[in-house]
């Protein structure tokens, strides 16, 4: 006998995958002012990360994941080259481009949209 699996994600998943991506992008924003919260979110899109497979929430994890990375590597580098000045300006540059991946993953999360991530 043949016992076809539905893989296709319910309703209820969906929904309840839909405010775990949102309460991750609301971590992230708010580690600007309590920095911790930002590695609660990236726990968080690990550890329910293969949960998110083949829905369009996929897609906003990995967003999410790479911008905590990308944001530390460049946070950090940024206090390095503090004593010489430019650090003032990584920093800046990171941190303006950390909001615009915030506020670009919440439009396209409201608008049901999955973000543009490259293999």
């Amino acid at each position: 006998m043949n016992d076809v699996v539905n893989t296709a994600p319910s309703s209820e998943r969906l929904a309840s995958l839909k405010q775990l991506t949102l309460i991750t992008y609301i971590l992230y924003a708010l580690s600007a002012v309590i920095g911790f919260t930002a590695i609660v979110a990236v726990i968080i899109n690990y550890v329910k990360r293969e949960d998110t497979a083949g829905t369009i929430y996929e897609s906003h994890f990995t967003w999410q994941i790479r911008t905590f990375w990308f944001s530390l590597l460049w946070a950090v580098l940024g206090f390095i080259t503090v004593i010489v000045g430019v650090g003032f300006i990584v920093l800046f540059a990171d941190s303006v481009w950390v909001i615009y991946r915030i506020v670009k993953g919440i439009l396209n999360w409201n608008d049901g949209k999955p973000m543009p991530i490259k293999a």
